[in-house]
């Protein structure tokens, strides 16, 4: 797959991560309270900055929380169990996603094409 230019970010703001995850920013500060694995660095002004780690780390509670429909104390669980499982099960997921908007992309091309 292509790398865009937005993969290459070494930080991420909240804003940038609550759009990509389709979330509200109140939203990831109340995960990073609920899930120690969720802890973005902070800057002076108490600004959060998101790294890819911590982008991983979202990716798994949105897919347990949001995608699935865990509860908040469900996905903890399933996180401690199992994390390396549910690691490959996010990653898989999001491949699949990324795969999908790119064929997606590519038909709206070739449908301008015709």
């Amino acid at each position: 797959m292509i790398n865009s230019s937005k993969d290459l970010k070494q930080f991420y703001s909240i804003g940038e991560v609550a759009e990509q995850f389709g979330v509200a920013e109140s939203t990831l500060r109340f995960w990073e309270k609920e899930f120690p694995q969720i802890s973005p660095k902070k800057t002076g002004g108490k600004a959060r900055r998101y790294t890819k780690d911590d982008l991983e780390q979202v990716r798994l509670v949105h897919n347990l929380v949001k995608v699935r429909g865990l509860k908040i104390a469900a996905a903890r669980d399933v996180l401690k169990k199992n994390h390396s499982g549910e690691v490959q099960t996010a990653e898989v997921i999001h491949d699949l996603q990324q795969l999908r908007n790119e064929l997606a992309a590519w038909r709206k091309e070739l449908g301008e094409l015709e």
